[in-house]
């Protein structure tokens, strides 16, 4: 079964606004992203399980239905890079080479469609308008890589921690109250620091009132401004 369409159902599956989904609700686009949802299938993975491994054919991609995924790759050294986190309604795995550089992992239970990439791009043929589409997407992802390059080269451990915060919570359109699906360990690999620092980090920014920590997976913004500062400074 797939999951029919409104304006809300566009902008899950693009990363769209509101706006941008009722316009292209309006415009008569619906049938093209049904014929696209109808080409995937949906797939469950376990906290952990690799979803594909470094090396495998990037003959798929896929859209994350509930949950988060983490792109990482193991480095020779026996370090760990997370590159990306993705949350539900995001796209992964739209590899330009013959084989992946990275791994995607279940971070908790995930369910996700796969989708083949033949078969889209045959789609694609007879349905040019989601070629635009896809590439806004893809553009979207690169923009995002830039910002993680100019993070992971200039800011200091506390501005990559408070620029993580602000960026989840505007990933995930939360205002005040994050839930945190990765563990400390996670973000520090994603974040190229060691759990240690985080967990200082984490700890400071409570201690000075910018953030509340209930539990390890739930940090509540309570000074957003003070995060925003930080990173800007």
């Amino acid at each position: 079964m797939f999951k029919t369409f409104g304006a809300d159902g566009v902008s899950e599956f693009f990363g769209q606004s509101h706006s941008a989904s009722v316009s292209v609700a309006h415009s008569g686009q619906l049938g093209e992203l049904i014929a696209l949802e109808l080409l995937g299938s949906r797939r469950s993975f376990a906290r952990d399980d690799e979803i594909y491994a470094e090396g495998d054919r990037t003959d798929c991609w896929f859209k994350v239905v509930s949950g988060t995924v983490r792109i990482c790759k193991l480095m020779a050294d026996g370090r760990r890079h997370i590159a990306e986190f993705f949350y539900a309604g995001d796209c992964f795995g739209l590899d330009g080479n013959g084989e992946r550089v990275f791994a995607a992992e279940a971070v908790g239970d995930v369910i996700v469609m796969r989708f083949n990439r033949a078969a889209t791009e045959r789609l694609i043929d007879e349905r040019p308008e989601l070629a635009r589409r896809m590439c806004n997407m893809t553009l979207r992802n690169l923009a995002h890589a830039q910002t993680r390059l100019l993070q992971l080269g200039r800011m200091t451990a506390p501005e990559r921690v408070a620029s993580f915060l602000i960026e989840l919570a505007d990933r995930r359109d939360a205002r005040r109250a994050l839930d945190i699906p990765m563990s400390r360990n996670d973000i520090a690999d994603y974040l190229g620091l060691t759990i240690e620092t985080v967990c200082r980090v984490l700890s400071a920014m409570k201690r000075d009132g910018a953030i509340a920590i209930p539990n390890p997976h739930r940090i509540e913004l309570c000074d957003r401004d003070a995060l925003e500062a930080m990173v800007e400074h």
